[in-house]
């Protein structure tokens, strides 16, 4: 289950609409299969692995979906999750499993990306004289 070209390109205006009024960095990394026993555990070693600790303020987030194995989790770096805590992710984890069993998942992560985005808002707002695109807004794919 991969993405059409169209639906790629409403999560990739999604992200960029979110990170548009914040200094954090939204990305989604897609692969078969999770091969963790826990795919928290595969989402930080994507987030290390590519990279994402290394935002100014370390306020990255990783949306890692493995739909063959029927596994998904959000990772976010120190500086968001210090302010937001277990409670913001498990609800942000609720809500895209509710879309990814109705077989919408394009709706559920631009719905996701777009409450992380509104969060980073709320503690990481753009400063728009200095706000970098520090991470490319590309979505990643895994293994297949």
């Amino acid at each position: 289950m991969y993405l059409s070209p169209a639906e790629e390109q409403l999560i990739l205006t999604s992200i960029q609409e979110a990170e548009h009024l914040t200094s954090g960095e939204i990305r989604l990394y897609i692969e078969d299969f999770c091969d963790k026993e826990h795919p928290i555990e595969r989402a930080a070693e994507l987030f290390f692995t590519h990279g994402m600790t290394a935002t100014r303020d370390r306020n990255a987030v990783l949306i890692y979906l493995a739909p063959k194995s029927r596994q998904f989790a959000i990772w976010g770096d120190a500086g968001i999750h210090e302010r937001l805590g277990y409670q913001f992710w498990e609800e942000e984890k609720q809500l895209l499993r509710v879309y990814l069993q109705q077989d919408r998942t394009c709706e559920g992560l631009c719905a996701v990306i777009s409450k992380i985005g509104e969060e980073l808002h709320r503690y990481f707002p753009a400063d728009h004289s200095d706000n970098p695109n520090e991470l490319p807004n590309e979505i990643l794919y895994g293994k297949k």
